[in-house]
């Protein structure tokens, strides 16, 4: 038997079967394959597949699954947003070499605190200027940032306002 050239249907070629399958069942040269394209048997619709919440009707939400929790909701639209705990106000305007103690002595004066978070830079150490400060009535949050708005703590004016408002007017998030 002669060897067939590279590149052809034969033995060297990538696209040739193995020896061991036998030549009846092997493509004939220049045979076509009939495929029919058209067929739509089972084909899905085409367009875009949206997914995730909300993506078609099922039942995941159903009943007690969707009902989520909310917090109490106020009558004015407009304002400070509670949050989960308490009421969030932010100081900017913290020097960088401010310690905990410093900012919590400072609010204090204004009610009890109930976190304090001082974050801090992780390749220098000092503060990042800024300072979260949450209290449990909305209004010893309001005479911290009455009081303390504009002040000067170690030799920096201090930016003091809420962290959390309510959207104003505006659509309603769904």
């Amino acid at each position: 038997q002669a060897v067939r050239a590279q590149g052809s249907l034969g033995l060297g070629s990538p696209w040739s079967l193995p020896p061991c399958v036998p030549r009846s069942a092997q493509p004939r040269r220049g045979a076509s394959m009939d495929v029919d394209y058209d067929e739509d048997e089972g084909a899905k619709p085409r367009g875009r597949k949206v997914k995730g919440r909300g993506a078609a009707e099922d039942d995941r939400y159903a009943g007690k699954a969707g009902a989520f929790e909310r917090l109490a909701h106020d009558d004015d639209d407009a304002g400070p947003a509670r949050s989960i705990e308490g009421w969030v106000v932010i100081a900017s305007g913290v020097h960088e070499e401010a310690q905990e103690d410093d900012v919590f002595e400072a609010f204090a004066e204004y009610g009890d605190i109930k976190n304090l978070h001082l974050n801090l830079d992780r390749r220098t150490g000092f503060v990042k200027g800024y300072a979260f400060i949450e209290y449990e009535t909305r209004q010893e949050a309001a005479k911290a940032i009455k009081g303390l708005d504009g002040q000067v703590l170690l030799e920096q004016k201090l930016a003091v306002h809420w962290a959390f408002a309510k959207p104003s007017g505006g659509r309603a998030r769904r």
